[in-house]
């Protein structure tokens, strides 16, 4: 059940799951716990490269095709924290949302 919701626990830090692709981030919205450290695990599954960036969160990852690569997140206060692929702004929007 947790997998299906893009979540698994490693290194008992928990461990969500974005896929880029085309464009365009699966799931567009990720929901955190609050005040947990957490890791995002973002694959590239498209024939570009795509750039996961987030101003409020001062963070980016640029991946290859094909590639899988992580980040890990202090905990966060409660709210909706925007990202974005900056290689495809119109279409890459998505967000991370603490609760």
């Amino acid at each position: 059940m947790l997998s299906a919701l893009g979540l698994a626990w490693a290194d008992d830090m928990p461990t969500f799951r974005l896929t880029a692709r085309e464009g365009r981030f699966e799931p567009a919205e990720l929901v955190v716990p609050q005040g947990v450290k957490f890791r995002l695990e973002i694959t590239n599954a498209g024939r570009d490269p795509v750039e996961f960036e987030s101003l409020e969160l001062r963070k980016e990852k640029v991946l290859a095709p094909g590639v899988t690569s992580s980040l890990v997140f202090r905990p966060m206060a409660p709210g909706r924290y925007r990202f974005f692929d900056d290689f495809h702004q119109t279409t890459g929007q998505g967000a991370i949302v603490a609760r």
